[in-house]
């Protein structure tokens, strides 16, 4: 049997988010493919774009151990954050326009500054950020059954699909990142608890490799762009009708609603 090309994969996945879920792609990558994966989900970015999408930032995923070692690598992911992927704060995500979703609590830089470098430390993500937000991601696998490997979710844009930013942001100075606890409710029902050590130890050590990552591939972040630094706990799959809440204490809260548009 012929290897699907990176094309072929791109097409493919491209498709499943009108006609559903898709086998993985293992006929077409090895399942720790890191730059065929990468280079699937860039064939896509650059359709997207092409389309009229709008690039407003990047999302790092596998931030925690746990999550890396059960997908058999050492490292994080990223996909990108597209204008038409934001749901408002508060607002209502429409259930026709997903598959399988899930979501999960996260924080959330603003830059206000470029971050140009491959060396990006901590520290310099931190002068650059202009603001920090609670977040929701919205988490959904064009594979079906959520039986990702890792170059499944890479070239699947991360398993992304959209994001809530709480309306307020604050300044960075004074915020406990790491220690912050978080807390997601479905409803009166509380459904994933964390904090904010479980994205890389802090938040803006994911933030930092986002930035040294995206640097190396010539395509730095940049003032106004939106980072989500990955989740401070375990997902929770969405069932229509769930009114979904994040508190994160000492850095906001944020909301929206899973149902019929």
């Amino acid at each position: 049997m012929t290897r699907p090309t990176h094309e072929q994969l791109a097409e493919r996945l491209r498709a499943a988010y009108s006609q559903g879920a898709v086998p993985p792609l293992r006929d077409g990558l090895d399942p720790v493919d890191a730059d065929g994966a990468y280079a699937v989900q860039e064939i896509n970015t650059r359709f997207w774009e092409a389309q009229g999408r709008r690039i407003v930032g990047r999302k790092a995923g596998l931030t925690a151990k746990a999550v890396q070692a059960q997908l058999g690598v050492d490292q994080p992911d990223f996909g990108v954050l597209f204008e038409d992927m934001r749901v408002v704060d508060g607002g209502t995500l429409d259930q026709s326009v997903c598959l399988q979703p899930k979501a999960e609590a996260e924080i959330a830089f603003v830059l206000a500054a470029d971050l140009p470098s491959p060396d990006t430390t901590a520290e310099q993500v931190a002068a650059a950020v202009g603001t920090v937000h609670a977040a929701i991601e919205i988490v959904d696998s064009r594979i079906a059954d959520w039986k990702i490997t890792f170059a499944d979710t890479v070239a699947d844009n991360g398993s992304s699909a959209f994001f809530v930013l709480a309306e307020e942001g604050k300044a960075l100075a004074g915020l406990d990142l790491e220690g912050a606890a978080m807390t997601m409710t479905f409803g009166d029902r509380v459904v994933s608890t964390g904090i904010g050590a479980a994205a890389l130890g802090n938040p803006l050590n994911a933030a930092a490799w986002l930035a040294r990552t995206l640097a190396a591939r010539g395509e730095p972040l940049k003032a106004g762009d939106v980072l989500l630094a990955g989740a401070l706990g375990p997902m929770a799959a969405l069932t229509p009708g769930d009114r979904v809440e994040v508190l994160i204490e000492g850095i906001g809260r944020c909301s929206f609603t899973y149902a019929k548009g």
